[in-house]
């Protein structure tokens, strides 16, 4: 990057700063290419006055970056990451005594393709992530879980009936396929249920049935909905009507002891057909 000296930069208009404090001090020049890509990655390096003047700068930034035509791929992962520490503070804030206990269904959820979503829409990538989780969380509400964990594009609910954890699968599921996306994207789910016996610690859940859900969920695709044996069984006899599991067959999961046999959600308004599980 070329050196930018103190009476060129003296030149500069305040619009040529990403960020300008109450005090008239101007820092993050995004006057040219090289300062933009610059200013991205001191970001998060950088102390604002409040919120409200970090959201100002990081908006300016990024037209700045648009208008030389960046794609600040780097620059959203920190946010994600940054984001991601955050709501594990929040996290460890939740009341645990709220939780259910004992055994308990666990509904895992994450983006598919987040990354090629968040290349194509760029900014618009963050209203997106939010209105997905607004969907999840009224699902999960609505049907009596408990959120548990939220990071970037990953959802961790629990439940102390099992319908209701795949009462809230389907809602899930059927609200994304019904909205209309900026751009024409597509944005699927994977969705993974558990049902297993755990302890809530200091810090929340702890057991192995937690780890299962994820790894179920990992081995899915979007808009699919896998269940486990356990969760399977839970299930036999309160599954809403025209519901059916398909049964998938055993796959051994990444840091599980035994394979486990997975099963699919098959009902009105779902996607039926799916490519090999992701195992």
């Amino acid at each position: 990057m070329p050196p930018l000296s103190a009476s060129a930069r003296a030149r500069l208009p305040d619009s040529a700063f990403a960020y300008v404090d109450s005090e008239g001090r101007r820092r993050l020049p995004i006057h040219d290419i090289s300062h933009v890509r610059n200013a991205l990655a001191r970001f998060d390096r950088t102390t604002f006055e409040d919120d409200a003047a970090r959201e100002r700068a990081r908006q300016r930034l990024l037209r700045a970056a648009k208008r030389h035509g960046i794609v600040p791929i780097g620059f959203f992962d920190g946010q994600l990451r940054k984001e991601r520490q955050q709501t594990a503070s929040t996290a460890r804030a939740i009341d645990l005594a709220k939780l259910p206990r004992g055994t308990v269904t666990f509904l895992l959820s994450d983006i598919e393709g987040s990354t090629r979503l968040l290349r194509q829409l760029g900014d618009a990538y963050g209203a997106l992530l939010r209105d997905v989780r607004a969907i999840i969380r009224s699902s999960v509400r609505s049907t009596g879980g408990h959120e548990v964990d939220c990071r970037a594009d990953e959802f961790f609910a629990a439940f102390a009936e099992p319908a209701s954890a795949l009462d809230a699968a389907i809602a899930i599921q059927r609200s994304l396929r019904k909205r209309e996306w900026p751009d024409g994207v597509e944005v699927c789910v994977r969705i993974g249920i558990h049902t297993g016996r755990t302890t809530v610690g200091e810090t929340g859940y702890v057991g192995i049935a937690v780890p299962t859900a994820a790894r179920i969920c990992s081995a899915g695709h979007g808009g699919q909905i896998l269940l486990s044996t356990a969760a399977r069984d839970a299930l036999a006899q309160r599954r809403p009507a025209g519901v059916t599991f398909r049964t998938l067959g055993r796959y051994a999961l990444a840091g599980l002891a035994e394979p486990e046999a997975l099963f699919q959600v098959h009902g009105p308004e779902l996607r039926a057909k799916f490519p090999k599980l992701r195992t």
